[in-house]
């Protein structure tokens, strides 16, 4: 009955299998967690593929006498209890918090059962992509003035710049991605985009797994901060040198070989993710916080994915987009 449509109801399930990362040790104040934050991600995995963008409309999908939404809802259950229309709002608000964390931890897993580097290098890609906010723009002169002309301006977000995408407004997505046959998201952030890509990079190399040789990267990640780093952890640093072309050292031959993987990985990759969740023009939601949630998120689902075709023993990395339609 469910034939097109169970494949939700799997990535559902299969978000009970996943790897978590540890509670912190400190213990938070206030009342203890009633609901589990994995709860919190599987309803998000429902929101992100159904395009629900608040908890009144999540709600109101799984109030539906239809199949699908009937056979989801127990799934949406903890010790017998279904959170209140508030708890969904406030739960999923704290989320963006834990998801580097979960990131990098889903991630190493994926390393683990996927062999991404069997018939290549141990290398990792990063960068940072654009992705506009889905307000309008809010200009320097009238940010300097105080002035917001008009209510779907995000005033959270910031400007920044590159050689190819020229000038946007909005966020940045920093990305730790396996270069090779397979991409693998393994760590991520979302920002505000005039943040630097060499500020955010030492928050994305604590999630790589240890089986990392090579970080790639352009001359943004090219700092002494960034290579020591690296060094500290046996790793080895490839980034764009600084100054005019050509370059004429003696390893820029093995860099050019470097370039190319990295281009072949984090660049074709971040262009599938924005063509996968279509944020190519614009970001459904406003607000950093909500941003993050929803991007974050859809990093996570891109790797429920990946174990899901893992597991079914379908080609992995391929056809996402029909799978995720037919969910």
């Amino acid at each position: 009955m469910l034939r097109h449509t169970s494949v939700l109801v799997s990535l559902v399930v299969l978000v009970d299998r996943l790897p978590w990362p540890p509670e912190p040790l400190k213990c938070r104040r206030g009342h203890p967690k009633t609901y589990s934050d994995r709860l919190m991600v599987k309803a998000l995995l429902i929101m992100i593929i159904r395009r629900l963008y608040t908890a009144y409309a999540f709600l109101a999908f799984l109030d539906q006498e239809d199949p699908l939404p009937q056979r989801l809802r127990p799934l949406l259950y903890e010790q017998g209890r279904f959170p209140s229309r508030r708890t969904w709002e406030r739960r999923l608000a704290a989320l963006p918090q834990s998801w580097p964390g979960l990131i990098g931890c889903v991630g190493r897993y994926l390393v683990m059962q996927l062999h991404p580097w069997a018939t290549s290098g141990r290398a990792v890609a990063c960068d940072s992509t654009p992705l506009a906010t889905g307000g309008g723009v809010w200009h320097k002169k009238h940010r300097e003035q105080g002035v917001v002309p008009h209510s779907t301006i995000d005033t959270e977000a910031g400007w920044s710049k590159s050689g190819w995408h020229g000038w946007w407004y909005g966020w940045k997505l920093h990305l730790a991605v396996t270069v090779g046959a397979l991409w693998i998201p393994l760590a991520a952030a979302l920002t505000v985009a005039n943040r630097g890509d060499n500020e955010e990079a030492p928050l994305l190399l604590e999630q790589l797994p240890g089986e990392v040789r090579y970080v790639l990267g352009d001359t943004h990640y090219n700092t002494p901060e960034l290579r020591q780093e690296c060094h500290r952890r046996g790793w080895e640093l490839v980034a764009t040198r600084h100054g005019p072309y050509p370059h004429r050292d003696g390893g820029v031959e093995v860099r050019k070989i470097f370039h190319k993987l990295r281009s072949q990985a984090i660049e074709p990759f971040n262009g599938l993710f924005k063509n996968i969740f279509e944020w190519r023009v614009k970001m459904p939601v406003k607000g950093l916080q909500r941003s993050q949630l929803l991007a974050l998120g859809a990093v996570v689902l891109y790797q429920v994915v990946l174990l899901y075709q893992h597991e079914r023993h379908l080609r992995v990395g391929k056809g996402i987009k029909p799978l995720l339609r037919a969910a």
